[in-house]
């Protein structure tokens, strides 16, 4: 209950005072290419329940067309402000409207699309799904590069669900373990550290 109040508290803050900055962002996707404002696509959430998750959309906007559900490198399909809002992290704002739905938080395990937790071993699947999935956590920190790193390898699906998400996993396992307000806050302030220090994305 802390910890929705937690959300709730500061994800409304930060609605009010970046919504000059949201309406700037939807502005210049409208202008940049047609298309709606935000992309949705499926995730799991909490107890495996299936919800839509908003992100701003950084793509050309073709719904006959899903193309791949991992986007790496220098992807023909974004737009040049998609470009910028991906290596700024700005597309991921979209997520606090999830959390005031309740459907995510503003820290916890990463959610992934139905396929990818397919892949998730038995034991970790339930840990994971046993708490709302957030916009940030620790492997979002480690791992902040990761289109970067998955461009490098000649099979970046296969590169990330045998070698990344089995490392992501664990350290979303070990925030589950040991999850606190206090942990929160550390993330969180990590989080926007790393969003103010151009240098370090």
């Amino acid at each position: 209950m802390a910890k929705r109040i937690f959300d709730l508290c500061l994800a409304s803050l930060a609605l009010l005072l970046l919504a000059p900055l949201m309406l700037l962002i939807a502005l210049c996707i409208k202008l940049d290419s047609s298309g709606p404002v935000f992309y949705r696509q499926q995730r799991v959430g909490r107890h495996g329940a299936l919800f839509r998750i908003h992100k701003f959309r950084t793509m050309q906007h073709n719904p006959r067309d899903a193309g791949a559900q991992i986007t790496v490198g220098g992807d023909a399909r974004i737009t040049r402000v998609g470009e910028f809002l991906r290596g700024s992290k700005l597309d991921e704002l979209a997520q606090l409207i999830d959390v005031m739905q309740g459907t995510m938080s503003l820290v916890g395990p990463r959610p992934e699309v139905p396929r990818y937790v397919a892949h998730y071993p038995a034991d970790l699947r339930s840990k994971l799904l046993s708490v709302r999935p957030g916009i940030t956590d620790m492997a979002s920190l480690t791992f902040h590069n990761e289109s970067e790193l998955l461009a490098q390898s000649e099979d970046p699906d296969q590169e990330y669900v045998q070698v990344l998400m089995p490392k992501k996993l664990a350290l979303a396992a070990q925030y589950v373990d040991a999850a606190s307000l206090r942990l929160d806050v550390k993330i969180l302030w990590r989080t926007l550290c790393l969003l103010l220090s151009p240098a370090k994305r």
